[in-house]
């Protein structure tokens, strides 16, 4: 053993014993009555002890009882000499009961000092104290000697033993603690990226309302400062309100997504594209149902480009291609280019950046940007 070995103690885990069986704990508690009854009745069973001694001698073994019980609450506490003085009580106890002829109560102290020191005391204290127990256990002992010899041995054997279980059932406990502290922060783990989920669900609804509702409430502020006709303003407010009214369902749809509740996405998709003049819609693969969060990225970046076509390209066509490979999806977004809206110098490229942070999130990519005639925004999320 090295240094720390020997001065080491066992754990308190091992030492308070926690997760012990009621049926455990009562047989424990069984056997330390038995044996303070065997004590009591050896005191006072003695024919050489009669009136007040018989009084003496339970308020001796009461005494050594209750100094076991101490040694038991200081070696949990780790505490080394009040552990060893607490022993030379008990030692100086049985020694005191040999000397009046209590011979029976002296060896269950002996014995009991020697098995406890093994399992409760680091070995450095422990191998003395053992050693000094067992060596006046063998002298007082009256039997032969291969039968002290072999019971001597046999409680050795017993203490360690018992400090082997103990610190097995210390490591034990240490392992359940540490799965449960981990089980707990994986739950935490999960809860904040629940969390951060649904915020990532809502601010992606809210930001594709309101973004389209600004374009329409923009366009007829600019309107008005043009003295352009009521007919012309009027239409930008009704399709602000429409985009509302969409934003609301998009949030209850997004609640629903929530809840696991998701539609078809090739029916969201036409459902998207149903009011766009022009729109094709192609979707090739073996369709089939994708996680929540990969059918939910697709659904916000064809949301998020739809919104960045109205406002940069009002009236261009638009081709999607919804395409389905073994290991992945694959959307694809391309407008035929058109002129300018009216707020197409508006925006910072929050929009795309939102779309690029999202897929990368789920391992995938977004490539964004102009080709040979419009723009076209290409999604690939693992499957």
């Amino acid at each position: 053993m090295t240094e720390n070995a020997w001065t080491r103690w066992p754990s308190r885990e091992a030492l308070a014993r926690p997760g012990t069986s009621r049926s455990r704990r009562l047989l424990g508690w069984a056997v330390r009555l038995l044996v303070l009854g065997m004590l009591l009745w050896g005191a006072s069973s003695n024919s050489r002890v009669q009136g007040w001694g018989v009084v003496a001698a339970a308020a001796v073994v009461l005494l050594a009882a209750a100094a076991g019980w101490a040694l038991f609450r200081t070696t949990l506490a780790h505490r080394l000499w009040p552990s060893i003085a607490l022993i030379t009580v008990l030692f100086a106890v049985a020694l005191a009961g040999q000397t009046v002829d209590f011979r029976v109560p002296a060896l269950v102290i002996w014995c009991g000092c020697a098995v406890t020191a093994l399992e409760r005391l680091p070995p450095a204290a422990a191998l003395p104290v053992t050693s000094v127990a067992l060596g006046a256990y063998a002298v007082v002992n009256d039997d032969g000697r291969l039968t002290t010899a072999g019971t001597t041995v046999g409680l050795a054997l017993a203490g360690y033993v018992l400090r082997l279980d103990a610190e097995a059932r210390g490591s034990a406990q240490r392992l359940l603690a540490q799965e449960r502290a981990a089980r707990a922060a994986e739950a935490d783990a999960a809860a904040l990226a629940e969390r951060a989920r649904i915020a990532r669900e809502i601010h992606d609804v809210l930001a594709h309302s309101l973004s389209a509702q600004l374009v329409h409430l923009e366009a007829a502020r600019l309107l008005i400062e043009r003295g352009a006709d009521r007919d012309r303003i009027l239409e930008r407010v009704v399709a602000a309100r429409g985009m509302a009214r969409d934003g609301l369902a998009e949030t209850r749809q997004a609640l629903s997504a929530l809840r696991g509740e998701l539609t078809p996405l090739e029916d969201y998709l036409a459902e998207l594209l149903r009011a766009v003049d022009g729109a094709e819609v192609t979707i090739t693969g073996e369709r089939r149902p994708l996680p929540a969060e990969a059918s939910q990225a697709v659904r916000r970046v064809a949301q998020e480009a739809l919104t960045n076509v109205r406002k940069h390209a009002p009236g261009a066509k638009l081709q999607v291609r919804l395409d389905y490979s073994a290991h992945e999806v694959t959307l694809d977004v391309r407008d035929s280019g058109g002129s300018p809206g009216e707020l197409s110098g508006s925006g910072a490229g929050y929009g795309l950046l939102g779309m690029r942070e999202r897929a990368e999130l789920l391992g995938g990519s977004l490539r964004a940007g102009p080709d040979e005639e419009g723009f076209v925004v290409t999604l690939k999320v693992p499957t």
